[in-house]
C-alpha cells in the first residue's frame, strides 16, 4: 500500500504541545534524568536571581507523593499585564521562549537562558501550583499538563516577603518509572551553595527522610577542599585563582593529590556542564603552558623534556565556574559550553594567576611539578615495558591474610571505586532471577557492601550476609538483615540452611572456583536457588587482552572466566535448570583503576592497553576513548542461575 504524502500530512504543532510529544529534547531523558532536569531548571531561575543579587535563600522539598516544591527570596516573577492582556507569570509558564533573560538588562549572567526551562516543566507536569510575592501582593494560578485551569488571582494585599514558590508533579504518562534521583539532586544543590557566596539552600526530602541545609563563604576553593575530603593531597590548601577577561568573569581552585583520575567540575553561571566545552579547554592549555614553563625556569626538567597535558592532570582537583553573558550551549540540557570566546578567556585568567602562584608558593610548586613528573615517567615506562602476553591459568594458592588485608582497605570507599557496584540494571537482574518463596532464607556470600543481597529486598524473608574482613562485615550490616565474617570455602553454617545464596564477581578471584561453589550448593536447601553474577569477556578473542587489564588493576585476579566456564562451575556442582542472561554495563576506567592495590605503572599500562587494542579485539569488545583521554569500557556482564536437585 503507497502512503500518500503531501500537505495534508504536515502537522504543526501549537504552545507546549511539542515538549509533551517530544519531551527527551527539552529535557533529555523520560527517566530519572528527565525529572532531574524538571527540577534543575525551576531551581535554575532561583540561582539566577541569587547571581543577581535579589536571592539569599531557596527552599527545596521533595514530598512523600514525588512532587516538588521549589521556594525562594527573590524578586518574583512579573505578574503585571503584557500588551496582549495576559499576566506575564502565565505567560512565562505556558510559552517557549518568553523570559526576562533575552538582554532585558534583568540579568547580567543567567544559566536559565533559554526561555524553555520552567514552560517545559509545567508542560511535563501532572499539576503545577505557582504563587508569586511582590508589590505588596500574593498571587497564584494552577495548571495541568501546561494548560491554565486556575487563572492568575491576588491572594492577599499585604502580604510579607517576595518571592517565586512552584510546587509540581511530574506527569505519571511522561516519566512512567522514573522518581527524583535523591542524591544526584542534593549533590547538585550542595554545589550551589558553594558556587554562590551568601546563598542558603535547604533540601527536605519525605521520601528517603534527609533534611539538609547548606550556606558557604569559601566558594569554588572549600568546593575543592570538600571533593578531596577522602583524598590525599600533594598540597596542603588549593590554589584560588581569579580574574576577567573579555567580559567574562573567572573563578578556579586547583589542588592535586596522590588519587589517579582527574576530577574537573565546570560550571557556567551556575549550570553545570559535565560534557565540558570551551571553558574547560581553556583550563587545559592553561595549565600545561604555566606548569611546562615554571618547571623549565625553576630546572625541575631534563634537557627538552615537557609534560604532556593528562600527565598535568592526574590527580587534579578542579572546579571552574565562569561567569558570562549570553552563553551558548549545545543543547537545551546545557551539558556543553560552545562559547567561542571562552577558550581564550579563560586561559588568559588562568595562565596570568597561575605563574603568579606558582612563583609566589616554591614548595607547592615543586611538589606539584615533581607529581606530573611521575606520571610523566611512569607512563613512559609503562610504553618501553608493553609486550604481548597471552593468558594462562596459574595457581597461585590461597592466602586469607591477602585478601583480608585488600578488601579490608578496598572497603573504605568500596562504592565510589566502581561503576558496577550499584548499577541497577545489573542487580535488577539478580532480583530477576529470584523463583523462591516470599519467606525465603537468603546468604550472600562474599556480601562485599551488601548490595546484591538486599537487591532482594520486598521478595524474600530475611537476608543474611557472609563476608571474610570485618570492614566488609561493617559495610553490609547497614543492608541486611544480619552478616556473619567468615569464609566462602568453609561457609559457617549447616546443610541445607538456605533457599536462595547469591554473589557477584569475585568467582574469578578465588583459586579452585569449584570448592566455594561446593560449599554454596552444601548450604542450599534441596529445591534452593542460587543466582551469581560475573564479568565474563565477549569471547575468546578479547579474553588474553582483558585478562592482562584486569590482573594489572587487581592482583588476585586468577581465573579469566567465560561465561560457559561460569555455567560449567554450577553443573560441576549438582546444579540443574540453569538460566543464563546478560547485562551490558558502562565503567568509568579512570575511576575503576584510582585505588590503592593497582601501582602507578600498572595504570598507566592499562591505559595503553586501551590505546593499542588490537583491531581484532576493538571489532568485538566496545570501548570509548574521548578527545580529553577518559576511557569507558563496555563490560559484559552474565547472570547464572540454577537450582539444587530436590
Amino acid at each position: 500500500m503507497t502512503v500518500r504524502y503531501d500537505a495534508s500530512s504536515i502537522t504543526v504543532l501549537q504552545g507546549l504541545e511539542p515538549v509533551r510529544r517530544r519531551p527527551a529534547m527539552y529535557v533529555g531523558s523520560t527517566g530519572p534524568a528527565g525529572v532531574f532536569n524538571l527540577v534543575v531548571e525551576v531551581v535554575q531561575n532561583a540561582v539566577d536571581e541569587a547571581l543577581a543579587g535579589h536571592c539569599t535563600a531557596i527552599d527545596v522539598t521533595v514530598h512523600a507523593d514525588g512532587s516538588v516544591e521549589v521556594q525562594d527570596d527573590g524578586r518574583g516573577i512579573p505578574v503585571d499585564a503584557l500588551p496582549d492582556g495576559r499576566s506575564a507569570a502565565e505567560v512565562v509558564l505556558t510559552t517557549l521562549h518568553a523570559g526576562g533573560k533575552f538582554g532585558s538588562g534583568a540579568y547580567h549572567a543567567a544559566g536559565g537562558l533559554h526561555g524553555v526551562g520552567v514552560s517545559c516543566v509545567n508542560a511535563l507536569s501532572t499539576w503545577l501550583d505557582l504563587t508569586v510575592q511582590r508589590d505588596g501582593g500574593a498571587w497564584r494560578a494552577r495548571f495541568e499538563r501546561g494548560d491554565v485551569t486556575e487563572p492568575l488571582v491576588r491572594l492577599l494585599a499585604h502580604p510579607e516577603g517576595h518571592g517565586t514558590r512552584i510546587h509540581f508533579q511530574p506527569d505519571a504518562t511522561i516519566f512512567p518509572d522514573a522518581a527524583v534521583p535523591n542524591a544526584r539532586l542534593a549533590a547538585w544543590l550542595h554545589a550551589q551553595a558553594f558556587l554562590t557566596d551568601g546563598l542558603t539552600i535547604r533540601y527536605v526530602d519525605h521520601v528517603t527522610g534527609a533534611s539538609e541545609a547548606w550556606a558557604y563563604t569559601s566558594g569554588v576553593s572549600g568546593f575543592v577542599t570538600w571533593l578531596n575530603r577522602e583524598r590525599e593531597a600533594v598540597h596542603p590548601a588549593p590554589a584560588h585563582l581569579r580574574g576577567e577577561a573579555a567580559g567574562i568573569r573567572v573563578d578556579v581552585a586547583l589542588q592535586w593529590t596522590q588519587a589517579y583520575a582527574e576530577d574537573v567540575q565546570a560550571w557556567v553561571n551556575g549550570v553545570h556542564t559535565p560534557q565540558g566545552g570551551t571553558h574547560v579547554e581553556g583550563l587545559r592549555a592553561a595549565l600545561t603552558r604555566a606548569i611546562n614553563a615554571y618547571a623549565a625556569s625553576a630546572r625541575l626538567l631534563d634537557q627538552q623534556e615537557s609534560i604532556a597535558g593528562y600527565d598535568l592532570r592526574e590527580g587534579l582537583t578542579a572546579v571552574l565556574s565562569v561567569r558570562l553573558a549570553e552563553p551558548e550551549f549545545e543543547g537545551q540540557t546545557k551539558a556543553l559550553l560552545t562559547t567561542p570566546g571562552a577558550t581564550a578567556a579563560v586561559e588568559r585568567v588562568v595562565a596570568e594567576a597561575l605563574s603568579a602562584w606558582l612563583a609566589a608558593h616554591p614548595t607547592e610548586s615543586v611538589a606539584i611539578v615533581g607529581r606530573a613528573l611521575e606520571a610523566s615517567r611512569a607512563r613512559a615506562a609503562a610504553r618501553r615495558a608493553s609486550e604481548r602476553a597471552r593468558y594462562q591459568r596459574v595457581d597461585f594458592g590461597f592466602s586469607r591474610d591477602v585478601y583480608r588485608e585488600q578488601f579490608g582497605i578496598r572497603s573504605s570507599n568500596w562504592h565510589a571505586s566502581a561503576r558496577w557496584i550499584t548499577d541497577e540494571a545489573i542487580l535488577k537482574e539478580h532480583a530477576n532471577h529470584c523463583e523462591v518463596a516470599p519467606d525465603a532464607k537468603v546468604l550472600d556470600v562474599c556480601c562485599g557492601s551488601g548490595v546484591v543481597g538486599n537487591s532482594f529486598r520486598g521478595k524474600v524473608g530475611h537476608i543474611t550476609g557472609l563476608d571474610l574482613t570485618p570492614e566488609m562485615v561493617k559495610l553490609s550490616r547497614t543492608r541486611l538483615d544480619e552478616v556473619v565474617q567468615g569464609d566462602v570455602y568453609d561457609i559457617p553454617f549447616p546443610e541445607a540452611s538456605f533457599d536462595l545464596v547469591c554473589n557477584r564477581e569475585v568467582l574469578h578471584l578465588l583459586p579452585s572456583p569449584e570448592r566455594p561453589v561446593s560449599e554454596v550448593f552444601r548450604v542450599l536447601k534441596p529445591g534452593g536457588q542460587f543466582i551469581v553474577g560475573q564479568w565474563v569477556p565477549f569471547s575468546e578473542v578479547d579474553a588474553a587482552w582483558m585478562f592482562r587489564i584486569v590482573k594489572k588493576k587487581q592482583p588476585l585476579f586468577f581465573n579469566n572466566l567465560m561465561e560457559a566456564d561460569v555455567v560449567g562451575l554450577l553443573e560441576g556442582a549438582g546444579f540443574e535448570r540453569i538460566r543464563v542472561t546478560e547485562v551490558l554495563q558502562w565503567e568509568d576506567i579512570d575511576t575503576w583503576i584510582d585505588t590503592w592495590e593497582t601501582s602507578v605503572i600498572h595504570r598507566h599500562q592499562i591505559r595503553d592497553l586501551y590505546h593499542n587494542a588490537p583491531a581484532e579485539v576493538r571489532a568485538v569488545h566496545p570501548f570509548e576513548i574521548s578527545p580529553e583521554g577518559k576511557i569507558t569500557d563496555c563490560w559484559r556482564w552474565v547472570v547464572v542461575s540454577g537450582w539444587k536437585p530436590v
